[in-house]
């Protein structure tokens, strides 16, 4: 793989400490982005200063990664053309309620597929970090569990307006550390099986996507595991949870879980393998931020998958936008896109594997390359000032 990436245009980037878990929500709390914390004195001056004298422009420069190029314009908010208001008011009374329906039904459905397949079963139990999961239940249980989760997750997509899904998976070159002649998922597991999917991050759909493909496990705030029927798929998803409020002396622990399942699915194909957004956040899809080093820990091979959500009017990407908006608006779009583009099984160097940071970096650069990404070094600290920039804006106006 080095020779590989020593074909790479070279580019030039800022030296980012990266730190030693995977993703920066293993320690965020569960503040809203879009709204300025009163309890974050540092936070207020800098959104103070962000916002004295406001430029869009200036913001938007600043902080591309998050911008959003939709007709909605900023937050979602923008004014709205005529045309785009009769295509809203026809979908809020026509495709809305089908698509809410719909997306109520197969989340039951498959919540019922669960509770059967989990009966009369203990889940496996980490009784020191708190972690408990059906994702190790074998035989004709875990098949099921899979298969009508995949299905089901496709379904959910073709619910959301996502008809066709592009996927296209990079050529591999026998000759090179990672890669064989136009091949396939199959024939990149024959090789040797990855322990992680490493995924750029730009929406929540992206977790529908991955489980329709592979269905890992992910890592999930804690208060997940006890939602109603969500809380019974995150256990048979093999979800590993983390609190998310504070930097808990459980923060080394879920890191350690989080490695352990990562190099039990490399060596045993009956593992459920983990899914790990490296970036820590989303972006607007255009953009690769800093990667984390946790997913690369291990030492394991890694599968990059980088994903896109081509677009006319509204934006998937979950960035500068409110949850509650973002999705009302995604129901009204009659037909949405998501592209997803595998490239060939990582295989790190012995350099890598004792360096995570230059594992981490140099898978960076190999997916910014294949995927025409811009690199960027700013992380969520800066998304936070952005959003709290221009609510304050909004608030002004």
């Amino acid at each position: 793989m080095e020779s590989e990436l020593q074909k790479l245009p070279p580019k030039t980037t800022q030296t980012t400490q990266l730190e030693s878990v995977d993703e920066s929500s293993l320690t965020k709390d569960d503040r809203p982005l879009l709204k300025p914390d009163p309890t974050n004195p540092q936070l207020q001056v800098q959104s103070q200063s962000s916002s004295s004298n406001p430029c869009i422009e200036e913001l938007e420069k600043k902080y591309a990664p998050y911008v959003r190029h939709d007709v909605y314009g900023v937050m979602g908010r923008g004014e709205l053309p005529w045309t785009e208001k009769v295509l809203l008011g026809i979908a809020l009374v026509t495709v809305v309620p089908v698509r809410v329906v719909g997306a109520m039904t197969v989340l039951v459905v498959y919540y019922l597929i669960c509770k059967v397949c989990t009966a009369f079963s203990a889940p496996n139990r980490e009784e020191e970090e708190e972690q408990e999961d059906y994702a190790h239940i074998g035989g004709w249980r875990r098949v099921v569990m899979m298969q009508s989760g995949m299905f089901l997750s496709r379904v959910m997509l073709f619910v959301f307006g996502f008809y066709w899904i592009s996927e296209t998976y990079c050529p591999i070159d026998l000759n090179a550390n990672s890669n064989n002649e136009h091949g396939s998922k199959d024939q990149t597991e024959e090789l040797e099986r990855p322990g992680a999917i490493v995924s750029n991050h730009i929406s929540y759909l992206d977790i529908l996507y991955h489980m329709s493909s592979s269905f890992p496990s992910f890592v999930a705030k804690r208060s997940v595991a006890k939602l109603p029927l969500v809380g019974l798929i995150s256990k048979c998803l093999g979800c590993v949870y983390v609190q998310r409020e504070s930097k808990s002396p459980d923060f080394k622990g879920v890191s350690g879980v989080v490695n352990e399942r990562i190099r039990e699915a490399h060596q045993n194909k009956s593992a459920p393998i983990m899914l790990l957004f490296p970036e820590g956040t989303t972006t607007n899809g255009d953009f690769l931020l800093p990667f984390k080093s946790g997913a690369f820990l291990s030492g394991a091979p890694v599968q990059p998958v980088i994903l896109r959500y081509p677009y006319q009017r509204l934006s998937p990407a979950w960035d500068s936008i409110s949850g509650v908006r973002h999705v009302i608006l995604l129901l009204c779009q009659f037909v949405n896109y998501v592209e997803a583009t595998w490239l060939p099984v990582y295989y790190p160097s012995q350099q890598e594997k004792d360096d995570p940071r230059l594992y981490a970096e140099n898978v960076r650069r190999l997916m910014a390359h294949e995927g025409n990404l811009i690199l960027s070094d700013i992380g969520l600290a800066e998304k936070r000032v952005y959003h709290a920039a221009l609510n304050g804006l909004f608030c002004q106006q």
